[in-house]
């Protein structure tokens, strides 16, 4: 199939692309195109317009700000792959990249255009509310910040205005000594998930739980923390019976339901899989604290 009719804009600057968006009614941003291309060709959106931000280098790259990593929207997947700074100070984001898609659609996605796509299933969503990733967006009316838990509107939904664009995205590393876990299940390798469950654990010297966080992708309509998880981990030795008991939260959880997939497997999934990753993420942090 081919796409709708649309005009086609690349600018060579923000300025420029903040501009056209502002100008243009029904405007959509082409990023790394993994998403939005499928979704012209079948007809599921008919932009009018169509922004190329590929041009803007200044919305590409990663950049260490010291307590903050900080990712440019345009960023390619396969850059954040191999970067040596997110494998040592992000190592869930290193975890997670690697089941998004396969590398010919990593080597064009973009963190921006997953985080705006906001498919329930995609990873990197997932993980960027694991880490209370705090988003920047920008308009011709300035620019403001906003976590990523408000960043999620609904079910394929984020919280931009028409004339508004992400532009990057900061993350607050844990410390070095914490451990992190990523596990999904997918029909097949490079299949979106069904569930998957991002999970971050930070130990004290004795080995009590000092935080945890716990997000699930796949299960709801968007990535969907779980802080009476985290709450029911805080402050005790993380045995897997503790776990257990922790985690019983995630089969009570509101699921998506489809032909596929029914409410109460996803239910099930998001049992075994947190248990599974804050299991290996306690391993790691004992690990990492030695």
């Amino acid at each position: 199939m081919k796409p709708p009719a649309f005009e086609y804009h690349r600018p060579q600057s923000l300025d420029q692309a903040l501009d056209l968006l502002a100008r243009l009614d029904g405007a959509r941003v082409l990023a790394g195109g993994q998403s939005l291309m499928p979704m012209l060709n079948f007809r599921i959106v008919s932009p009018p317009h169509l922004i190329d931000v590929n041009r803007v280098a200044s919305l590409a790259g990663i950049r260490d700000d010291g307590d903050t990593i900080s990712f440019g929207a345009l960023t390619r997947q396969r850059e954040i792959e191999h970067s040596p700074l997110v494998a040592k100070r992000l190592p869930l984001v290193a975890e997670a990249i690697l089941q998004v898609g396969h590398r010919q659609t990593r080597n064009r996605g973009t963190l921006g255009g997953s985080l705006c796509h906001l498919d329930p299933s995609a990873e990197l969503p997932t993980v960027a509310m694991a880490l209370d990733a705090e988003l920047e967006i920008a308009s011709t009316r300035g620019t403001r910040r906003l976590p990523m838990a408000e960043f999620a509107a609904g079910y394929m939904t984020n919280a931009l205005a028409p004339d508004e664009m992400l532009c990057a995205v900061h993350v607050r590393p844990w410390p070095a000594s914490h451990g992190a876990a990523f596990v999904e299940l997918a029909r097949r390798k490079g299949d979106f998930a069904i569930v998957s469950a991002a999970a971050l654990v930070e130990l004290d010297a004795g080995g009590i739980v000092r935080r945890a966080a716990l997000t699930l992708g796949g299960a709801a309509a968007t990535p969907l923390r779980m802080p009476q998880v985290e709450a029911a981990l805080a402050g005790i030795e993380p045995s897997a019976d503790a776990i257990a008991r922790a985690v019983e939260p995630c089969g009570e959880i509101d699921a998506l339901s489809d032909p596929a997939v029914p409410a109460w497997y996803r239910q099930h999934l998001a049992v075994v899989l947190a248990s599974r990753a804050l299991t290996l993420a306690v391993t790691r942090a004992r690990g990492a604290g030695k």
